[in-house]
């Protein structure tokens, strides 16, 4: 049995779909569990059916080098296939076999199979499959640790240099085999950023300026949560005496979009349904990859604040925009069913001019939904004239937006 810490919250989330006819399909960025969560799958499942026939595929692994195409992946499976057994099947980063959709929808329309896929592309739906399996699938995306899961897979207790720590290295699962400093860690996590550019990317789409690629993430990560356009990008290149048009900025953008290792924010209006087609936010999926690119900087605390505040949001499974009202700006407009959050987050609430700032956009909006603001503060005043304000580490320990 492969050893690993559970990750509570997604197992969860799958139990309900357990040996129910539908494609179960993993994604998320390279690197974040998806593999070892499949592992977690594997040993519920047996658990409860200790007969159960396990057909395992790791497309990484080179005893499966021979299963390049849905032909050799049916082959594979067909051969280890019991007869009166129940099957599950698990294929690890199936976006490396080609035409992989036939061979699922072959599967599935049998019904006799339990079967669960990883990808590390956004991309593994489009086209063909989302065609092909209409109807048949769901996805679960894994992302990086959130920090209450950093603080249990390296054993050690939340306080302040703690949290730093996770703000400095992110949470990529393997650092729990590492020691946290930055002449080690940082050798590993841009390890992990070439593989993801190379292989995710480059490989993938063909990417023949991959100087421009590498300026490009380099230009994200520096701009954290700034509002940014592909023109905006592509004026500055031009300022550098780099000609690079508008569509290809977009391209590369979606290119590293697919790839999980930043995020795309749209823009919009404040109480209205209007979404804002240019001018966007991009958040990287791991701050521990921002940081390996351009380095952990003290001015840049609040993006990075931003920046895993955005993803512990979108781990709890809101929908995220940013709120535009008049010449103001939210950070976040979060929806899940009937539910909307306003959410506002800064380092630090150190003069009265922050103060307004930061609670005074929020007074702006005149519905009755729930409206925070979250920074470092560890001052015990809870609302200010019925805002909520809540510390950072106290927002990152919930597993609920309070």
């Amino acid at each position: 049995m492969t050893k690993y810490i559970k990750r509570k919250h997604y197992i969860e989330k799958i139990k309900p779909y357990f040996n129910k006819d539908i494609i179960k399909l993993i994604v998320g960025q390279r690197r974040v569990g998806k593999s070892y969560f499949l592992h977690q799958i594997k040993d519920e499942l047996q658990r409860n059916d200790k007969n159960l026939n396990i057909i395992y595929i790791n497309k990484e692994l080179y005893e499966f080098r021979s299963i390049i195409d849905y032909v050799d992946l049916m082959e594979y499976i067909n051969s280890k296939i019991i007869p009166a057994k129940k099957t599950a099947i698990f294929i690890d980063e199936i976006q490396d076999i080609k035409y992989f959709e036939k061979a699922l929808r072959s599967l599935q329309a049998e019904g006799n199979y339990d079967i669960y896929c990883s990808g590390s592309n956004a991309n593994l739906l489009s086209g063909e499959l989302a065609t092909f399996l209409s109807g048949r699938y769901i996805e679960f995306k894994i992302y990086p640790l959130s920090y209450t899961e950093f603080l249990e897979f390296q054993n050690i207790k939340n306080n302040d240099d703690n949290f730093n720590k996770y703000l400095t290295f992110g949470g990529l699962p393997y650092l729990k085999n590492l020691e946290l400093k930055e002449e080690i860690t940082f050798d590993y996590l841009s390890n992990i950023y070439k593989t993801i550019l190379l292989k995710d990317v480059v490989t993938r789409n063909k990417i023949r300026n991959v100087e421009f690629l590498q300026n490009l993430s380099e230009y994200i990560a520096e701009n954290t949560g700034n509002i940014i356009s592909a023109k905006k990008i592509s004026d500055f290149l031009k300022s550098q005496k780099i000609n690079i048009s508008n569509n290809i900025v977009l391209n590369y953008l979606n290119f590293l979009t697919n790839a999980f290792l930043i995020n795309k924010v749209k823009r919009s209006e404040v109480g209205g349904k209007k979404i804002f087609e240019t001018g966007e936010k991009f958040y990287f999926t791991d701050v521990g990859l921002r940081n390996s690119i351009i380095g952990f900087r003290l001015q840049d605390i609040a993006k990075i604040y931003e920046n895993i505040v955005y993803n512990q949001i979108s781990r709890l499974g809101y929908n995220i925009t940013i709120g535009k009202l008049k010449d103001k700006e939210i950070d976040f407009i979060c929806k899940k069913n009937n539910e909307k959050i306003y959410i506002q987050v800064t380092y630090i609430l150190s003069d009265k001019k922050v103060i307004d700032r930061e609670f005074g956009n929020l007074l702006k909006i005149k519905d009755n939904f729930p409206k925070i603001v979250i920074s470092s503060d560890k001052f015990k005043v809870q609302t200010y004239e019925g805002i909520k304000h809540i510390n950072i580490i106290d927002f990152l320990m919930s597993e609920k937006i309070n």
